[in-house]
């Protein structure tokens, strides 16, 4: 008898023991699934900007200002309330009622202030001020625009930030569709290209890696400039060379500049024409030396960045 009832409890307390075990486990799991939930959710409310920096997109931020114009581009293509805008020509007119803050070169921080944006998008070089703005309460966001797909990053970033990922993705997709019609439309031999950068006696070349290098080589350009020596500061650019573009022979030059447009043609022709071969370059010879539209490629076009393809390609077009 006495054996019986120790076994009984002995199964007894072993069916407990289980069950113990049993729920542990279960709450062990649980857990587990309950923390890569929050880690989940926690991913989706942030993203990497450009300075590798991590930007909470909870959706809290109602204001926004920008010392670029292709990101104000991207801003109100978006919806978002701006605030504060770029002091430049080529800022878009919708946003004429924000408070002009400065540049990326010259930010207005006493305007930048007044302002007090939510966030501020602008470029990584701008990091050397980041305290003075940071301090006030602003969020910074850092863009780069040295590619087509730079640009996306920061549609789809700034379309997390304010809240309208859906119309992000949209806007990136009209712009995947021109790049492959473009590239579907390149000529069977590429167009020998220097794209110039620069005012009246400063001038460097923009090299595959820069956002007009990129732009050209979609469209169907080569650009002659690849092997140049890069620039020291700039290194999207290379030091031009009269020599090594007289050997390449280029039958396309495209200028780019902020400035007058026929003032900087000028100016690059008579820098050039100090070297007697310069005139026996086939761009010169069949006089396909221009000017870029400013707005597309002297600055970040943004979302307009799909006029930008289209333009080279038709100037690659006239050459051919």
């Amino acid at each position: 008898m006495k054996k019986t009832i120790f076994l009984v409890i002995t199964i007894v307390l072993l069916l407990l023991a289980a069950c113990s075990n049993s729920s542990e486990e279960d709450n062990t799991s649980d857990k587990a699934e309950a923390a890569k939930e929050s880690k989940s959710q926690t991913e989706e409310k942030e993203l990497t900007d450009a300075s590798g920096q991590k930007i909470n997109t909870d959706g809290k931020a109602e204001t926004f200002a920008t010392l670029s114009s292709g990101e104000m581009d991207i801003l109100l293509e978006l919806g978002a309330n701006v605030t504060g805008r770029p002091t430049s020509e080529h800022a878009p007119k919708a946003a004429k009622d924000a408070e002009e803050i400065g540049n990326p070169h010259q930010p207005n921080f006493e305007k930048l202030a007044e302002v007090n944006p939510d966030v501020l998008v602008t470029a990584t070089s701008f990091k050397q001020h980041a305290k003075n703005v940071e301090e006030q309460g602003t969020d910074i966001l850092y863009t780069k625009s040295d590619s087509v797909k730079d640009i996306q990053t920061t549609i789809t970033n700034l379309g997390a930030v304010v809240g309208k990922k859906d119309k992000a993705k949209t806007i990136n997709e009209t712009i995947d569709d021109k790049v492959k019609e473009v590239e579907s439309h390149k000529q069977a031999d590429s167009v020998k290209t220097l794209l110039v950068y620069g005012a009246p006696g400063t001038f460097l070349a923009a090299l595959p890696n820069s956002l007009s290098g990129d732009i050209l080589e979609k469209a169907g350009g080569e650009n002659i400039a690849k092997d140049f020596e890069k620039a020291d500061k700039f290194p999207q650019y290379a030091n031009l060379s009269p020599e090594k573009i007289i050997a390449q022979n280029p039958e396309a030059v495209m200028l780019i500049t902020h400035g007058d447009p026929e003032a900087v043609k000028d100016s690059f022709e008579k820098e050039m024409k100090q070297n007697a071969a310069w005139k026996n370059l086939d761009a010169v010879k069949n006089d396909q030396v221009t000017v870029l539209p400013a707005d597309l490629f002297g600055a970040n076009p943004g979302t307009k960045v799909t006029d930008a393809l289209d333009t080279m390609q038709k100037e690659l077009a006239k050459v051919k």
